[in-house]
This record gives C-alpha cells, sequence and structure tokens, in this order.
C-alpha cells in the first residue's frame, strides 16, 4: 500500500469517526429534549407562565423569573453592545499595533474562555459591594455584561476584518476621514456579524445562573421587579431551585421551565443566523 492510499485510508478513517461521534452527540441530545418534552410540556399553560411562586408546585409559576431574566436581557444588551463594539472598532482600526495593544488582544480573548463563576466574584465585589448595589437587577446586568464583553469585542474585530481593505481605500480616495470611513463603510458592511456575535452572547447570558447566584439572585422571589434596584430571580436558578426539591411536581414545573428557557434561546439564535444571512445577501464586494 502506498503513501497515497495510506493517507486516504486516514481520512476516510477520521471521517467515519467524526460522523459516529456527531451522531452519538445528537442522540444523547435528542433524548434529553425527548424526556423533558414529556415530563414539562403538559405543564405548560397561560397560568403556569402568569403566577407567581408557591410552594405547592400545582400553583407555582414562572412569572417573576421571566420577569427577571427579561430585565437583565435588556439592561446587558443596553450596557455591553455599545461598549463591546465601540471596544472592537477601537482595537481594530484606530489602535496601533505596539506590545500594550497585543497584550490587551490576548487577554481579551483569554477572558471570553473564562468560567463565568470568576465573573460572579468579580461583580459581588465590585458592584455588590463596593458599589452597593448588593443583590440588585443593576449588578446582574453589570456582571453578565462583564462576561459577555470580550465575546463582543472578539466578534466585532472579526466582523470587521473581514471587511476588504478597497472598501476603505475607496473611501479615504474620495476625502473622507478615518471615522467617516469606519461610520459610514466599514460599520454598516460589518454589522450583521457583529449583531450574530452580539445576540450569541446575549443567548449565553440568559441561561447564566453560577454569577447571579454569586452576586446574590435569590431562589425565591415573591414579587415582579419593577426597577433595576429590585431584588431578583431569574429562569436557571429557578430550575436549580425546583430541581433541588424532593418533591416530583417540582421536577414537572422544572422541565416545562427548561422548555421555556430552551426556547428563549433558540429564538434568540434563530434571529442570530437569520440577521447573518440577511445581511450577507446585501453586502456585495
Amino acid at each position: 500500500m502506498t503513501n497515497a492510499e495510506k493517507n486516504r485510508l486516514k481520512d476516510k478513517a477520521f471521517q467515519v469517526f467524526g460522523v459516529f461521534c456527531t451522531f452519538i452527540g445528537l442522540v444523547i441530545l435528542a433524548i434529553f429534549l425527548i424526556d423533558i418534552l414529556i415530563e414539562g410540556l403538559a405543564r405548560i399553560d397561560w397560568d403556569f407562565i402568569t403566577s407567581l411562586p408557591s410552594r405547592r408546585a400545582s400553583r407555582a409559576g414562572i412569572l417573576t423569573a421571566w420577569a427577571g431574566t427579561l430585565w437583565i436581557l435588556v439592561l446587558t444588551s443596553v450596557i455591553a453592545f455599545p461598549l463591546g463594539i465601540a471596544a472592537g472598532v477601537y482595537l481594530e482600526e484606530y489602535s496601533k499595533k505596539t506590545r500594550l495593544a497585543n497584550f490587551l488582544e490576548v487577554n481579551i480573548a483569554n477572558l471570553a474562555g473564562v468560567p463565568s463563576i470568576i465573573y460572579g466574584l468579580l461583580g459581588m465585589e465590585m458592584f455588590g459591594r463596593v458599589m452597593g448595589l448588593g443583590g440588585s437587577i443593576l449588578a446582574g446586568a453589570l456582571t453578565l455584561s462583564l462576561l459577555v464583553l470580550p465575546i463582543i469585542i472578539v466578534t466585532t474585530r472579526e466582523a470587521i476584518k473581514a471587511v476588504p481593505r478597497s472598501i476603505r481605500d475607496a473611501s479615504y480616495a474620495l476625502g473622507a476621514s478615518k471615522w467617516q470611513t469606519t461610520w459610514n463603510q466599514v460599520l454598516p458592511a460589518s454589522f450583521g456579524g457583529i449583531l450574530t456575535g452580539v445576540i450569541l452572547a446575549l443567548s449565553r447570558a440568559v441561561g447564566e445562573a453560577a454569577p447571579l447566584i454569586v452576586i446574590g439572585a435569590l431562589a425565591y422571589v415573591p414579587f415582579v421587579p419593577t426597577s433595576p434596584t429590585d431584588e431578583f430571580t431569574v429562569l436557571p436558578i429557578q430550575i436549580f431551585n425546583w430541581t433541588s426539591r424532593p418533591q416530583a411536581d417540582f421536577l414537572v414545573n422544572a422541565a416545562a421551565a427548561i422548555i421555556i428557557l430552551l426556547l428563549i434561546t433558540f429564538i434568540l439564535n434563530g434571529i442570530a443566523v437569520y440577521l447573518r444571512n440577511k445581511w450577507q445577501k446585501r453586502v456585495k464586494w
């Protein structure tokens, strides 16, 4: 057997192995999803969505949990979206390639992989204690903003980097300044990729429980939050609370809440894919 035949055999074996691993992962995921749907789908109704938490599983709902999740999602978007995009634009378009810039780039990329519990500890100290925000919605949103900022910065830079140099050169040739070129040419051309990264980062933030538990988010909140300084809970924490109960009925509630949380995540991911495809069709170069 020649070396070429050996290499083709190895390629074929690796391809089969990759398909097998993918199939196993999909089967396990399907088993989990089917089990959750069987357990919780019948529990989802309007009363479940609009009812307050209760010690009785049959009367417990997720109103405070999804309201807190909505508050966290909106505030995190407002905080992280402009900061992440501004930092990405600066690092890619304006910063000089110095040792400090290289150091910042490496550390931003590394921060994207830091466990979320570390951000929870940082948020507890900085926002909860130093700034005196305690376990409020604002403290949680600021903490999750730190969590998703590296992801937004990295995706923003990659989206800007994908814009051809000829677009910038043509703008400069017509007399546009650096800022005019960035604002009117580079950002519109890369906005689809930027928005996709932002939505995917927010979809990760929606499912986080560990950093919010650390800063003091509650497992039981008997009221709907009405301001950023109120105490709160979110769907992942509510699910954790129900799964820790010994009663089987609470496990059914947890399965129903998991379905709602998965639905939110799938919708966010679907919006990201739709916007990316739509923007790619509009951009032609």
